[in-house]
């Protein structure tokens, strides 16, 4: 049909009559990834009190499998994680965390399945610790070598599987499955007495040697102190690293060109072709980004408390960020509340115990929540999309209007 001036009618944008407010027709495996969700604030708001409810209504019913009383078992959780001791631990936890799960958001951001933040946060602490217990210098030169490093080897060795991705044609969910394996190999090849490593006097274990004092992250106790909060425990110093990265996580991916073109490029590789994108180079460069931070995982508890990599330096936090990247929808804020909640599931697991219940129900938990959300946001995302397609037929076969009369209407 031709308008009055002979012309075809240009169709209105979405941002001209609600800005947003139509969500992205992608796959859902895309949209979970990317963290898509409904864009309605009602909707945005309901569906993770809905799935919250659901979460809880099937672990009230796991637990009464169990033999055990939801009630008293979940009141048992609360009260020994809201103790001083516990709360310490929960923030530290939380901290490795929510760095873990936003390096895996980076690439979930552009449908990347960056399955390798484990072996490159490993990789990058035991070679940075091995780094900086070699050298002593003032600080912070010596805590910005170390964590300059770790950086570095994270991202060098998250561009490898971003290489043979857009070179070969390689799954990177393959190559960094296999880079883990790599990377565990050489970390116990390295972690040797006549290598890299030393034994420790009095027992079994073997670990770099210790980071001078110089060179080491103090606790955050003291500041926390001067603003009246007293914790019996040490808190990461490296806690405000987490927020800073979070913050610059946001604002790169919602407000720069370059978070534009990642979240193009994994939307549609042909669109980015077309609006002058190479998405080769931006998967190179979000699996590097994403090995970068990857590489800060291990930095609080290599600086903060542990000052060494040995064999009891904590394992399989990259496969936890996975989990808490989909909980908190690849978004900082809700994967800071995520971090937590799972921080807060794992410090309580042993207290189940006194009250009769396996402390392998909290993994059983943890599945549950995070599959919940995951499943009710799809659902919602797709039911306000079918909502959005039958308005739109309703203005075709109308030729009004509706969602700008409704507005004026109610105005």
């Amino acid at each position: 049909m031709s308008g009055p001036e002979g012309k075809a009618p240009v169709p209105a944008k979405p941002s001209e009559k609600d800005p947003g407010a139509v969500p992205e027709t992608v796959p859902a495996w895309k949209a979970v990834l990317q963290g898509l969700g409904p864009r309605g604030l009602a909707l945005k708001i309901g569906a993770p009190v809905l799935a919250l409810l659901i979460s809880l209504a099937i672990t009230a019913a796991l637990l009464r499998i169990t033999g055990a009383d939801p009630v008293s078992s979940i009141q048992s959780m609360i009260d020994y994680g809201t103790t001083e001791n516990s709360i310490v631990d929960i923030i530290n936890r939380a901290t490795r965390y929510y760095l873990s799960a936003v390096a895996v958001a980076i690439g979930f951001r552009m449908a990347l399945l960056n399955i390798g933040v484990d072996g490159q946060y490993r990789l990058a602490a035991f070679l940075a610790a091995a780094l900086g217990g070699a050298l002593t210098l003032p600080a912070p030169f010596g805590q910005m070598l170390v964590i300059i490093a770790a950086m570095l080897i994270g991202g060098l060795w998250a561009a490898i599987a971003g290489v043979l991705k857009v070179t070969r044609g390689v799954s990177e969910v393959l190559s960094t499955i296999m880079l883990n394996a790599i990377a565990t190999g050489l970390i116990a090849y390295l972690l040797n007495d006549k290598r890299l490593a030393e034994v420790r006097p009095g027992s079994n274990n073997v670990a770099t040697p210790q980071i001078p004092s110089d060179g080491r992250v103090g606790p955050l106790n003291g500041f926390l102190s001067s603003i009246g909060i007293d914790l019996p425990g040490q808190v990461y110093g490296l806690l405000p690293l987490a927020i800073v990265v979070g913050v610059v996580f946001w604002v790169v991916i919602n407000r720069t060109r370059f978070g534009f073109d990642l979240k193009v490029s994994g939307l549609s590789p042909s669109a980015a072709r077309a609006s002058g994108v190479s998405a080769r180079r931006m998967i190179v460069i979000t699996m590097v980004a994403s090995g970068a931070v990857a590489g800060l995982i291990g930095m609080p508890e290599l600086l903060g408390a542990s000052y060494e990599y040995s064999l009891n330096f904590p394992a399989g936090l990259g496969f936890t960020g996975i989990t808490v990247a989909l909980l908190g929808r690849n978004h900082p804020a809700g994967i800071a509340l995520a971090a937590l909640l799972f921080a807060f599931l794992d410090q309580t697991s042993d207290v189940l115990q006194e009250v009769d219940v396996p402390k392998e129900i909290v993994g059983v938990m943890q599945g549950v929540v995070v599959l919940t959300v995951v499943i009710v946001y799809e659902l919602m995302r797709r039911w306000e999309i079918r909502l959005q397609q039958r308005t739109v037929a309703d203005e075709l076969a109308t030729g009004h209007d509706l969602a700008r009369e409704s507005a004026g209407s109610a105005s």
